[in-house]
């Protein structure tokens, strides 16, 4: 009874999250992409690579997202529930395609090639949200709601690009996919029980994205302090790390 009535409330505060998320993004007015995000500290050109070491450290994600693939599809080493492999089929494959992706924007960084680095990201962070729902909350739900998030993410990311081709950049719905999941998902996890051990790993995944975050914000200042590495860089560094001890959590849990 005290379970359910956890359960509920936690269904409720979702939903006054995902209110005041919506209105209050859509209520200010439209957002175009600052272009001094382009704009890396570490611009530096080696073995005729421009960006040499933000376009480099994408060879992570590829490793991730294969590897990923490789457990899931081939030696199926994952403890996973069939009901909702294409849940994490999807989130490898975004993570592999997010190498591609994001290599080809880092080589010549613009709004033109940044939706090609946006589209695979959407891919993984939103079959990623739909495997947490599906463990926490239902998988039947999560199932439900797998297409219909990576539909929603890539038309975020391709609403954003259109509109900046119009001259009217609007990444208000970008902001809403990126950011809603990052803020519900605590309340999924204070609220509900997994249906597997070793849930701290979501927890860890959480700190990384914010650790990522700042590394992104203090791109040069990390530069001038390291002088070896750029804060973007780093960037790519920590989310790959995470989502391999993510990949590996899969295959070490076991069912309650």
């Amino acid at each position: 009874m005290i379970a359910k009535r956890k359960e509920k409330l936690g269904i409720a505060l979702i939903a006054v999250l995902a209110l005041l998320v919506v209105a209050g993004i859509l209520l200010q007015n439209p957002v175009a992409q600052d272009l001094n995000y382009h704009l890396f500290k570490d611009a530096r050109t080696l073995f005729y690579i421009p960006n040499f070491w933000n376009v480099l450290s994408n060879i992570l994600f590829l490793l991730v997202g294969l590897l990923g693939l490789y457990r899931t599809l081939i030696i199926k080493t994952l403890n996973i529930k069939k009901e909702i492999k294409a849940s994490y089929i999807l989130l490898f494959a975004g993570i592999t395609l997010v190498a591609f992706g994001s290599g080809y924007y880092h080589l010549w960084p613009d709004n033109q090639t940044l939706v090609w680095d946006r589209l695979p990201m959407t891919i993984a962070f939103m079959a990623l949200f739909s495997i947490i729902i599906s463990e926490y909350i239902s998988v039947r739900i999560g199932k439900a709601l797998l297409l219909p998030f990576i539909i929603l993410g890539m038309a975020s990311v391709l609403y954003w690009y259109f509109s900046e081709l119009n001259g009217m950049g609007d990444l208000r719905y970008y902001a809403i996919v990126q950011f809603f999941p990052m803020l519900a998902m605590p309340i999924i996890f204070i609220f509900f029980n997994s249906q597997y051990s070793n849930t701290r790993v979501y927890w860890l995944l959480l700190v990384v994205y914010i650790a990522a975050k700042v590394f992104e914000h203090f791109d040069e200042e990390i530069y001038n302090t390291l002088g070896i590495i750029s804060g973007h860089s780093l960037k790519h560094i920590v989310v790959a790390l995470g989502l391999y001890i993510l990949l590996i959590s899969y295959t070490k849990r076991t069912a309650k």
